[in-house]
């Protein structure tokens, strides 16, 4: 029998009161409770970074984080990113640069990227390799994926949108 607890999690700046399964990771409540689906269940194993979510602001691999683990923190998906229909500038970016490809990896992509711009807004091209060198492309567009990066560094975003140092 599986036991569930009650979790108290802010997702995409709203918050949520769920009863999850000690086993569950925030992937799961993610896609199976919430609907979001932006975040991809991939590997299932932390190896291709489809499943990446912000905790707090930083990149983890959503299928590998515990659910439970993040009582009282704030997730952020791909989801969450946009205000409304106002894209964030790294989403706007990457359409811009027509760094889609298939769509699989996009997601992941961008909340690596987005927050890479929340913790170094001067990163560097090399930074920017470093910081996405997780995430799988199976169709190896990298270049564009980080052309993307790059130009929404040169906007000076910090991960809620705003113009930053």
């Amino acid at each position: 029998m599986t036991r569930n607890i009650p979790v108290s999690l802010e997702i995409n700046g709203d918050p949520h009161d769920l009863r999850v399964a000690l086993s569950d990771s925030i992937l799961d409540v993610l896609r199976d409770q919430l609907q979001l689906t932006g975040a991809k269940r991939g590997c299932n194993q932390g190896v291709c970074g489809a499943c990446t979510v912000l905790v707090d602001g930083r990149a983890v691999r959503g299928c590998l984080t515990n659910a439970a683990a993040c009582e009282g923190e704030a997730v952020t998906t791909v989801e969450g990113l946009a205000e409304g229909l106002t894209l964030h500038p790294v989403q706007e970016a990457f359409v811009e640069a027509g760094a889609m490809q298939c769509g699989f990896c996009t997601p992941g992509m961008v909340l690596a990227t987005a927050a890479l711009l929340s913790e170094n807004p001067t990163a560097s091209r090399e930074d920017v390799v470093q910081a996405l060198s997780s995430n799988l492309c199976r169709c190896s567009g990298y270049q564009v994926i980080i052309d993307a990066a790059l130009a929404a560094l040169e906007t000076g975003v910090e991960i809620g949108g705003e113009a930053g140092a």
